[in-house]
């Protein structure tokens, strides 16, 4: 699962209109409070690229091979506290639900932290799952290549770049 930088704002107005309509949260400016919540993801893509920047730097010290580059971000974010891969909608949803109680934009919360995460889950989960859709298409696209072969690599790179440009998450 990965969050792209396209899906921010959809994902953020997708949430604040579940929780303004079940009326788990009052606000005057829903709008508002949508960019508190596309801050929080875009503070979350900062980070990520920010620990993934200092793991092949710190790979490149060290003399490592590709294969360590998830090591070394998975230490780096816990020194951080930040969740990546599979922790990552985790991690993004504590914060979310802390920038809602704290948002001024926020009037008012009435639903307990666990039904807000709940729903906001659901939400990204459905924006985020658009990466395993993705790699179907673009294996689908190049079938007919052998998987793991440096052609195979520079093909679903180029592949993957196209479609995602084309759904518009580049």
């Amino acid at each position: 699962m990965r969050l792209y930088s396209g899906k921010i704002p959809v994902i953020a107005g997708d949430i604040v209109r579940v929780l303004t309509a079940d009326q788990d949260i009052e606000t005057d400016s829903p709008r508002e409070v949508e960019t508190d919540l596309e801050s929080v993801m875009k503070e979350y893509i900062r980070l990520e690229r920010e620990i993934t920047e200092r793991a092949k730097d710190r790979m490149e010290a060290l003399g490592s091979d590709r294969q360590d580059l998830n090591r070394i971000k998975k230490s780096l974010a816990e020194q951080r506290g930040v969740g990546l891969g599979d922790e990552a909608p985790s991690w993004i949803l504590n914060q979310m639900l802390m920038m809602l109680m704290r948002s001024p934009h926020v009037a008012e919360v009435f639903a307990d932290d666990a039904v807000m995460r709940r729903k906001m889950q659901i939400v990204l989960n459905k924006h985020m799952a658009v990466d395993d859709e993705i790699d179907q298409e673009v294996r689908a696209r190049i079938k007919n290549l052998q998987e793991g072969t440096q052609t195979w690599e520079v093909e679903y790179s180029k592949v993957m770049d196209q479609v995602k440009r084309k759904r518009g998450l580049s």
